[in-house]
């Protein structure tokens, strides 16, 4: 069977308080698409506990939620044994809190030794494959940020970040043609972390993306929910 270079790119998942069924449907989309390389776009956990919104006073403790994401991540690294896992904001929120309080990096654990990643899951902020950035989106909104991220970067973009954002688009001159694209989220948005976006116009949507043939290609799948 010949390699088509097909890449499949999970949204933002926000454990423990992803859609039920996420994986099975992303699990669907690789084995669909006949992909081999797994990129999940960011915001991997929530950090409802310790994050800058208001807290529900009645959800998990910070150790109670990371005992929960320990438990939701275990089907994900059998799933998944290999994984390119690009960073976002709520990843990184236990740095951010130790720059607000004034501590200096040597007194906290490094990102994949908190959530024990297997060696075999590479971290970082982007990564490029085939001519194709992947990055979280930190830093745009709307509508069409991520024809702005494409924009900006002069080549092919994928993001995540913003959960309503479910699209792709092509942007053509006369030197070349990149795709953008957006890949929605696999929130539940009716957990109790979300709650701040119960009045939001624009609903998330559960949805995953695949860039195909080697970076000329891109599409959006949405869940049934």
């Amino acid at each position: 069977m010949k390699d088509r270079g097909s890449v499949l790119v999970v949204g933002d998942i926000h454990m423990p308080f992803e859609e039920p069924g996420y994986l099975d449907f992303c699990r669907g989309i690789y084995t669909r698409c006949k992909c081999t390389k797994v990129i999940l776009i960011g915001d991997m956990v929530d950090n409802h506990a310790i994050s800058y919104h208001e807290h529900d006073p009645d959800g998990w403790s910070p150790a109670d939620e990371m005992k929960e994401v320990d438990k939701h991540l275990k089907p994900w690294f059998k799933a998944f044994p290999e994984v390119f896992l690009t960073r976002g904001r709520h990843d990184a929120l236990v740095d951010r809190k130790g720059k607000t309080v004034g501590l200096p990096r040597r007194c906290f654990k490094s990102y994949r030794d908190i959530w024990n990643l297997p060696k075999s899951w590479v971290d970082g902020f982007s990564f490029e494959f085939d001519g194709v950035r992947y990055q979280h989106g930190d830093g745009y909104s709307g509508d069409l940020a991520h024809i702005k991220a494409a924009y900006n970067n002069r080549q092919s973009t994928v993001i995540g970040h913003i959960h309503h954002l479910a699209a792709t688009a092509y942007i053509a001159n006369e030197k070349d043609c990149v795709l953008a694209m957006a890949v929605g989220c696999g929130i539940h948005k009716r957990s109790y972390a979300f709650a701040y976006g119960k009045d939001f116009k624009k609903k998330p949507i559960v949805s995953a993306g695949v860039v195909t043939d080697k970076g000329k290609y891109c599409q959006v799948f949405k869940m049934d929910l």
